[in-house]
């Protein structure tokens, strides 16, 4: 519905600009007295900057249902140069952002008379929005460029606080609206206050010879760091220039740099060409700048893969459901059933999530007796976006094996042979001494002993053709120091699943490629995903794959029910059950003490009262896990982008007891 309302307003915008056009040519008369058109549902309110005593008004424009839903709060998107651009984000409202406060801020009413016959009546927004003093003493004199901060202040103490008194409003999704000159007081709000909006779209900011004094102002906000919220900007910005703006690109670029090197967790930016010069590109600005604004405040993304995870906008507000929607993705749903003690403590865990306090997550799901009885997002996270996977890949590939095994193009007496075995494309003879050492269970958990120069290596990259197909196996067993029953110990890393994912395309009809899609995601309904290929052609087998957080559950269903997928046996049992055993244990310092990994996937015991549950996961970097306990029925799923990666502390300690008593 949200893409059809968007044609339209395309279409309108498109028809209202011919129009215009069309009119430019003609003259009409009429001996009739005209009127000034009154718009029914906007409110003209007079408000005074206090400090300054400066007249202004406000332009009010409430949603359709605001009078119907006393107890609802509404998210405020405040924009300046409210004359010029009321109709386009009124319409914009209507069509896109329906459920949205508009508040338009005027120019200064009672600015000096002769002023206003010169330059028109917006001649005080040349002072209002403007960073910096001009140049020329004579034209300071005039304008008073340079007071954005008395006009920022006027918006914080005034204008906010009267929106938030008297509509019910969001706190958590404050947008700011500018464009060129307005733009440039936006940029200066991010940077000298970013807490008074939780949004900004800066259009065509005026900046040209401002970005070294806007790094000044970063310089002074400070660096950030991930231990300390208050050093994030923590805002989502919208910043673009037109294709024909020569003299913006590079400023704007800069700015944009500046922000993006921050590596600010709590900061998304999204820059944007809009097609045009600089009045031109104005409509489709404001356009496209709602619909990512949209995004935001949604869980639901209009957006599609259409950007990269790292441009995609932080939610305002935690999306939090207890009785989770049937999307009709092959994904039974129910309502969560637990004590209200436990139902509290999940839903306060969730909005700690959301508020950082366990560091970067974006989605919590939550399944028993293979239902998802409980979903959430944050962040970055979004019901139908794919989210980055990192090493849970790993576990992923370790099904693909599985799969490859159930269809008897393996058994589970070839994970004990030598891999080279199965490499038809490959020369022994020129490998290092003990290759054949190296067995699939060897690959599997990790101890294939390979010991390459991390150096060399990397020249050995450059020729991609030489590492095409099988000849990464063939480089890497030439390159690799002798394996032998020293150097075959457990070494975390993605020399091991590659080796795998070789053997899979050797063995399988067709490319893994092909085979990945055909046997395990088609069959599990996983069709909005992205899994990268090696340098030597086939799927990554360690990371670099995305898929959405609903059929990350759908895996781990796979696991918790032995490998069966609708009465069918999709994965070896007897493969799923070695996979997940604790075979090995992890040797690096950074993975907890009590893990144990089996073929890619990991376990630990989680201790609730005098009982101990083993708990089987796959995991990535930034917190994907996809964690199974078969004895509560349980499959729950977390993904984020977090550093340090701690959430299975709170995962232990209240989601997990929630069910033991189910």
């Amino acid at each position: 519905m949200r893409a059809i309302k968007l044609l339209i307003l395309s279409i309108t915008v498109f028809a209202n600009t011919a129009f215009a056009q069309e009119n430019n040519k003609k003259e009409f008369t009429s001996n009739k007295e005209r009127t000034s058109l009154v718009s029914p549902q906007i409110q003209v309110i007079p408000i005074k900057d206090t400090k300054t005593e400066r007249n202004y008004e406000l332009y009010i424009e409430l949603p359709e249902d605001y009078a119907e839903n006393n107890t609802k709060t509404y998210p405020v998107l405040y924009y300046t140069d409210a004359v010029w651009h009321r109709e386009i984000l009124s319409a914009c409202q209507e069509y896109i952002l329906e459920d949205a406060i508009l508040v338009g801020i005027s120019w200064q009413l009672d600015i000096n008379e002769d002023l206003k016959k010169e330059r028109g009546a917006h001649v005080s927004r040349f002072r209002d929005y403007s960073i910096s003093k001009h140049s020329n003493p004579e034209i300071q004199t005039k304008y008073q460029f340079g007071q954005a901060n008395t006009h920022l202040d006027f918006i914080r103490n005034d204008v906010i606080t009267y929106v938030d008194n008297t509509y019910r409003t969001d706190p958590n999704s404050r947008t700011y609206f500018g464009y060129s000159l307005s733009g440039e007081f936006g940029a200066y709000i991010l940077m000298t206050q970013p807490d008074t909006f939780n949004n900004y779209i800066i259009g065509s900011p005026t900046i040209k010879t401002l970005v070294p004094y806007l790094s000044e102002l970063n310089s002074k906000f400070g660096p950030y760091e991930a231990s300390n919220r208050s050093s994030s900007l923590n805002a989502n910005v919208f910043i673009s220039h037109g294709s024909l703006e020569q003299e913006m690109v590079k400023p704007i670029e800069e700015f944009v740099s500046l922000l993006k090197n921050r590596q600010d967790g709590g900061l998304s930016v999204l820059k944007e060409v809009i097609e045009g010069d600089h009045g031109i590109a104005f409509p489709t600005t404001a356009i496209r700048s709602v619909t990512w604004l949209a995004s935001l405040m949604s869980h639901v993304s209009s957006n599609n893969n259409e950007i990269s995870f790292w441009d995609i906008p932080h939610l305002n507000n935690a999306f939090i459901n207890t009785t989770p929607e049937d999307r009709k993705d092959g994904i039974s749903v129910d309502t969560l059933s637990v004590s209200s003690n436990d139902r509290n403590k999940i839903l306060k865990l969730s909005q700690e999530i959301f508020d950082g306090k366990h560091g970067n997550y974006d989605a919590l799901l939550i399944s028993h007796k293979n239902k998802l009885v409980f979903e959430s997002y944050y962040k970055k996270g979004r019901i139908n976006l794919p989210h980055g996977q990192a090493s849970a890949v790993k576990a992923y590939t370790s099904l693909v094996l599985g799969r490859a095994i159930q269809m008897g193009y393996l058994s589970m007496e070839d994970l004990n042979k030598p891999l080279i075995s199965f490499l038809k494309d490959v020369d022994p003879e020129k490998m290092t001494k003990g290759a054949e050492k190296i067995t699939l269970h060897k690959a599997l958990t990790m101890q294939g002993g390979l010991t390459i120069d991390r150096d060399a290596w990397k020249e050995i990259e450059k020729d991609s053709l030489r590492l095409k197909g099988q000849g990464l196996v063939q480089t890497l067993l030439e390159q690799s120091e002798p394996i032998t029953s020293e150097s075959q110990t457990y070494l975390y890393g993605n020399y091991n699943p590659m080796l795998v994912m070789t053997v899979i395309d050797a063995v399988v009809p067709g490319t893994a490629e092909d085979f990945i899609k055909r046997e395990l995601l088609d069959k599990l309904g996983i069709t909005n995903y992205k899994w990268s290929n090696h340098i030597n052609g086939f799927p990554e087998a360690g990371w670099r794959a995305s898929i959405m957080s609903r059929d990350m559950l759908k895996l781990g269903h796979l696991v918790l029910n032995k490998g069966k997928l609708n009465g069918e046996q999709l994965i070896s049992a007897a493969y799923l059950a070695k996979a997940t055993s604790g075979i090995v244990k992890p040797t690096q310092d950074w993975m907890p003490k009590d893990y144990r990994s089996g073929y890619f996937w990991y376990q630990t015991l989680v201790k609730v009262g005098p009982k101990s549950y083993d708990a089987t996961f796959a995991w990535g970097g930034g917190g994907q896990r996809v964690i199974v306990i078969e004895e509560l029925d349980l499959t729950i799923v977390i993904s984020g982008h977090d550093g340090e990666d701690k959430i299975m502390t709170q995962i232990s300690e209240i989601i997990i007891p929630a069910f033991v008593k189910q």
